[in-house]
């Protein structure tokens, strides 16, 4: 009784993925990982693994050229299940075998999912995994005759299927080497693809499940229709104030940056290079994110949505706020100003260590 009393869901699922690190570190570390003639350290194998499981995207290697075909086949691996959840994807696979899920498994992927009760959660989850698996199929196909132009048969086909999973999850890595994918700057069907599959992902399998089910946009649940909302402003918004202040980015250029540095991070310019008005409009955006339950990270859309609604109603010296006809909660409010309080707060202890330790 003590144990389960312990091993509450969020502690399983943290310990989930410090393990799932730890075991990406140590297959990183393996010989066989490595091309030939190079290594890893222990620090960079921990800093990928856990870059990887966290789909941030960032690397301290130039993935390419240290990482075998094993090595980056791990790193597809960690890439995958970090985005999907640990929890998600395990019970996924229990599902496959046919074995009965318990309330323990239907607990954790509610907590995992971020799913206010259990009603409906084995269905969404299987249509988690068909839809990832789907749009990561389609973005290998639609990737293919893109990379097939510049690699081989076989390293194209391979390429088409680590961007694809890379750009969906959010993750941001890139087995092109250089300055990510500056190589595509001016390749429109590979920014606009790139993009699309990053917003896919970052919209949230929830409100994926909602669109494919209702169709229309009144008939949408209260959440899709805010993610949906916020998602086309960020993308307008982001894309006029990039286009305005960077010299230089064209329009396919300046959508492909407001959709990736929400949430995947890809680059096709060097960011050292980017003034600081554009810069300031990039941190913006990552303190966004993308929305709850999707594969990108951020404080989310939603967060953001009820702050501004609640500046606004204060503004004009209401009580309550109204949100396409339906009044927000005290405790959604609440949870919205703690999310971006703890936010910010982590990232003014970041800079402020950041300054310290490099300075």
């Amino acid at each position: 009784m003590r144990w389960n009393r312990f091993f509450t869901p969020g502690r399983v699922i943290a310990a989930g993925f410090a393990f799932l690190i730890l075991l990406g570190t140590g297959l990183l570390m393996l010989p066989i990982s490595h091309q030939s003639g190079q290594s890893l350290s222990f620090i960079d194998a921990l800093f990928t693994a856990t870059s990887g499981v966290c789909i941030t995207g960032l690397s301290s290697i130039q993935c390419n050229a240290v990482l075998s075909g094993f090595g980056q086949a791990v790193l597809l691996l960690l890439i995958q299940i970090g985005g999907m959840g640990i929890t998600t994807l395990g019970v996924g696979i229990i599902l496959l075998t046919g074995k009965k899920i318990g309330i323990r498994e239907r607990t954790l992927i509610k907590e995992s999912l971020n799913q206010p009760s259990f009603q409906g959660i084995l269905r969404l989850l299987k249509v988690m995994l068909m839809v990832t698996f789907g749009i990561e199929g389609a973005g290998t196909v639609l990737s293919f005759p893109i990379f097939v132009q510049d690699y081989p048969v076989g390293k194209a086909v391979w390429l088409s299927v680590f961007h694809s999973v890379s750009a969906f999850n959010n993750a941001g890595f890139d087995l092109i080497g250089g300055s990510s994918l500056a190589v595509y700057r001016n390749h429109v069907p590979m920014l606009l693809l790139t993009s699309a599959l990053t917003i896919c992902g970052g919209l949230g399998f929830v409100v994926m499940l909602n669109i494919a089910q209702k169709r229309r946009f009144r008939r949408f649940s209260l959440h899709t229709k805010v993610v949906l909302t916020m998602t086309v402003l960020l993308l307008t918004v982001g894309t006029l104030l990039l286009h305005a202040t960077q010299h230089g980015l064209t329009w396919v250029q300046s959508f492909f940056y407001s959709a990736v540095t929400r949430t995947s991070g890809f680059s096709i310019y060097d960011l050292g290079d980017f003034s600081n008005a554009s810069l300031l409009c990039m941190i913006l955006l990552m303190f966004v994110g993308a929305a709850p339950g999707s594969t990108g990270g951020g404080i989310k859309t939603v967060s953001f949505a009820v702050l501004l609604l609640t500046t606004f109603a204060g503004l004009k010296g209401e009580d309550y706020i109204n949100v396409f006809r339906r009044r927000l909660t005290a405790g959604t409010i609440l949870r919205a100003v703690a999310v971006f309080l703890i936010g910010a707060g982590i990232i003014v202890c970041g800079t402020m260590i950041l300054s310290i330790t490099e300075n």
